[in-house]
């Protein structure tokens, strides 16, 4: 059974062990079209490479041809496109990781986070009990949508974003409190320390945010 996948994406390509770990320890390894070069530099297999092959070399495309899966939607791009496809093709996945998703570029990263909220709203990846995460050489980045208990340990920086200006967070675990924090700029509740090994937030409604750990 298919029950973790990794995504990869053209950004920063982690070095460090931790994001390399679950690069090796994957069941699926699908690559959007211009990561491509960096598994062959690696020597690892992906199962899947999707985008419009805009990137993609000509030899590559044919030396991959089996499993380049060509999607030519101007309307998204191939990070979405790639995790469409994964999530569609394996049902049965308990966890779906990105990498590669940040660095480089800032709009790029910027845009590639926020996505994570839009993908956990589409696919409804919590009742279904899909964990999804994107892991840097920097930190861990995941979606929340409602009232959650993180086992984060003690002393680690937490940041929270939401578009939802109506969202309430009241925090335990955390060294400053959220409980007044109203979300209208990205600033407002980063950088905080956690002063518990578990922190709880509890949403006034079911809304998105993101939470960044380092």
């Amino acid at each position: 059974m298919c029950k973790s996948a990794v995504i990869i994406c053209d950004g920063e390509f982690p070095r460090r062990p931790y994001p390399l770990y679950l690069l090796g320890a994957a069941d699926r390894i699908v690559c959007c079209d211009g990561a491509l070069k960096h598994l062959i530099r690696k020597g690892i297999e992906p199962d899947a490479v999707i985008g419009d092959m805009d990137s993609a070399p000509a030899s590559l495309q044919k030396l991959y041809k089996d499993k380049i899966v060509h999607d030519p939607d101007q309307e998204t791009n191939d990070l979405t496109k790639a995790f469409r496809y994964t999530v569609t093709k394996w049902p049965e996945l308990e966890e779906i990781t990105i990498l590669g998703a940040t660095g480089k570029a800032e709009d790029h990263t910027i845009a590639n986070i926020s996505l994570l909220m839009e993908y956990e709203r589409t696919y409804n990846l919590s009742d279904r009990g899909i964990k999804l995460m994107m892991v840097s050489d920097h930190s861990t980045i995941f979606p929340i949508c409602n009232s959650c208990e993180l086992h984060l340990g003690e002393g680690r920086t937490v940041s929270i974003f939401s578009p939802d200006t109506a969202l309430t967070i009241k925090s335990e675990g955390l060294r400053w409190k959220t409980d007044s924090v109203v979300f209208d700029n990205w600033w407002k509740a980063s950088r905080n320390v956690t002063s518990d090994d578990v922190v709880r937030l509890h949403f006034s409604h079911k809304s998105m945010a993101i939470i960044i750990t380092n």
